[in-house]
């Protein structure tokens, strides 16, 4: 990853000066399972209203900067008001505007990787101290006791439901536990919650802890990573607090627009999320029947693996087969990992068919090199 230069290192805050920037690692490829896009994109008859409401926009007048109107339609899917929503440019603004708000010198997050490395990140730029509650190394499940116990001493406690790369959901009973102990606030980020079992979701719990937060994002089902727009639920206070310390305006008016006509619309996406929740088992079983493999069931839409000589396979998958996944093994915890997007039947069966020669090839040359 890119470093500060020395000159930077002398000019930013000192606790800036080993920033790393977040790396997608991204190469230009034939078929892209790296990100955890919906690959299928949007609906031809959502982007046609999706179209219209851009085309009827004017873009010389600054936005509406709480995105009222989607607020409103967004209070309305998930049965709450107004004042318990905050629209954000991503979910990746209303985590860092979280840390910002509630974090800071002498304040906590408790975080449970692996997962996404961004909370930590945030907690970085904001001097907040991070408590890592690892998860299991071989389920990747949480670890319930220390997990609350660690929420005990937290100004924030972030979990991810499903977790992104590990696939699992967080259940019910022990968010519940999570906010009872916690004297701050408990935030549950459901970016892939779409994909997940039905019941999945932790919203039920709002009514009852008012020091719960769920995160949401158009980027992954309703395949508006493009146009970058996410949203939090939460106690009407805690709303004002996460707007008090926003950006103005961040929000624009062509994002409002997209996701106001997805949400507006959004029942025609439930055909495509059904279909990759079925290409997901598909995948699943089929990497599982790869000799020296080992997949991890997931609730998200992507499937972590591990292999042997991940990173190698990953280059020759890109280079070989210009096919693009993510690569896991520099990140602690999961070694030989990687994680696959779930994509089309095409693009599964691609990465299948690939991965299982390369694997075999990659076996057969290490034995060769153990018997020279």
């Amino acid at each position: 990853m890119a470093q500060l230069s020395d000159r930077m290192r002398e000019l930013v805050q000192p606790h800036l000066r080993d920033l790393e920037p977040y790396d997608p690692n991204f190469t230009p490829t034939r078929v892209n399972l790296s990100a955890n896009e919906n690959t299928y994109g949007v609906p031809a008859t959502v982007r046609a209203a999706m179209d219209e409401a851009l085309a009827a926009t004017p873009t010389n007048r600054y936005p509406d900067p709480m995105s009222n109107e989607l607020r409103d339609a967004l209070a309305a899917w998930h049965g709450v008001r107004r004042e318990n929503v905050i629209v954000g440019n991503g979910g990746d603004e209303l985590l860092y505007n979280l840390v910002l708000a509630f974090g800071g010198p002498g304040r906590t997050l408790v975080n449970v990787p692996p997962c996404f490395s961004e909370y930590a990140f945030f907690a970085s730029l904001a001097q907040t101290c991070v408590v890592d509650v690892w998860r299991d190394s071989e389920t990747f499940l949480p670890n319930e006791g220390a997990l609350v116990a660690a929420a005990r001493e937290a100004s924030l406690v972030v979990l991810t439901s499903p977790n992104n790369p590990t696939g699992d959901v967080a259940p019910l009973a022990l968010v519940r536990r999570v906010c009872e102990a916690c004297p701050g606030l408990v935030l549950v980020d459901e970016a892939y919650g779409e994909f997940a079992e039905k019941g999945a979701s932790v919203e039920a719990l709002l009514a009852e802890r008012d020091n719960l937060l769920v995160l949401h994002t158009l980027s992954k089902a309703f395949a508006l990573a493009g146009a970058r727009c996410g949203y939090v639920i939460a106690a009407p206070d805690v709303v004002d607090a996460l707007a008090a310390v926003r950006q103005i305006y961040s929000v624009n008016v062509l994002t409002q627009a997209a996701a106001l006509a997805a949400v507006e619309r959004r029942e025609e996406f439930s055909p495509v999320v059904a279909q990759i929740r079925a290409e997901r088992t598909r995948l699943f079983e089929a990497l599982s029947r790869i000799e020296g493999v080992r997949a991890w069931p997931s609730e998200g839409n992507f499937v972590l693996v591990r292999t042997a000589r991940a990173s190698r396979v990953r280059e020759r998958l890109r280079d070989e087969y210009s096919i693009l996944v993510r690569d896991f093994s520099y990140a602690p915890g999961l070694a030989d990992c990687l994680r696959i997007t779930v994509g089309t039947p095409e693009e599964n069966g691609a990465v299948i068919d690939a991965l299982a020669a390369l694997v075999a090839d990659e076996a057969a040359a290490e034995e060769g090199g153990a018997n020279d």
